[in-house]
């Protein structure tokens, strides 16, 4: 599979956002009914964290449509860096610049913090479509590296479930939207904060590395006890800013 079909993902999930946008204005317009108006909403970490859910599923394990990633677990200064992002339009996506366009730093961080505490168990791994000898090389991507590329265990953790404070999990993960985000760095739709190492790295890969390695990661079962690693054994092999920046206190 080429280029073209990694950008494709990556529009699609474009799609899939003007969609739930609609949704949840929908949801937020019905909510304003007298009797809605007149309630009490309870300020918990709970409630503000419903929106949240409405992709990315109880406790952020996951949407049920295999494209929106699961946020549990994840670690927080990776979370709270992402909702930033998405805030300054490092990364693009209508649904989550809209909903968060008003929110100070200090709510995304009590909202980063809360889906990290999240440890609800993973799903079983989507059925892979693609073949034993994609699968083989995917594998070999992400374990070993190719080209110049280094391999993603060097900087995302040799069990690939991040590295805390701001390295994310790559288990886990569907593969619409593993293919979508290495796309959106593929074709300069995403970025992150300079030296972007992720821009750099798919650079040196095909459309087809891509779409190799995606499904070798949305293919692997995760470990009940999964946890991100609180350090590296090593030096990463590339500078990479948003990895340095240790956004919650």
């Amino acid at each position: 599979m080429g280029n073209e079909f990694v950008m494709n993902l990556f529009f699609s999930g474009w799609c899939r956002a003007a969609i739930v946008s609609a949704a949840l204005a929908a949801g937020m317009a019905n909510a304003q009914t007298p009797a809605a108006a007149g309630a009490k909403i309870p300020d918990t970490i709970e409630q503000r964290a419903a929106a949240c859910i409405v992709c990315h599923g109880k406790q952020g394990r996951a949407g049920s449509d295999g494209y929106y990633p699961r946020i549990a677990g994840k670690p927080a200064g990776y979370l709270y860096n992402q909702l930033i992002n998405f805030r300054g339009g490092q990364r693009k996506y209508p649904v989550m610049a809209a909903l968060i366009a008003n929110m100070s730093d200090d709510y995304l961080r009590e909202l980063a913090q809360f889906f990290s505490d999240q440890h609800p168990p993973y799903p079983e791994p989507q059925p892979s479509a693609v073949n034993a000898e994609q699968l083989a090389r995917g594998q070999q991507l992400v374990t070993k590296g190719g080209g110049k590329a280094p391999a993603c265990v060097a900087c995302h953790g040799a069990a690939l479930t991040g590295v805390a404070p701001t390295i994310p999990g790559l288990i886990g993960l569907p593969r619409d939207y593993l293919l979508a985000q290495l796309g959106a760095w593929k074709n300069g739709s995403r970025h992150s904060a300079a030296p972007d190492c992720m821009a750099q790295v798919v650079q040196d890969l095909s459309g087809a590395d891509i779409s190799d390695a995606a499904s070798w990661l949305a293919a692997q079962r995760v470990p009940a006890d999964a946890r991100p690693m609180t350090a590296l054994p090593d030096k990463l092999p590339l500078a990479c800013g948003s990895a340095l920046k240790e956004a919650v206190k």
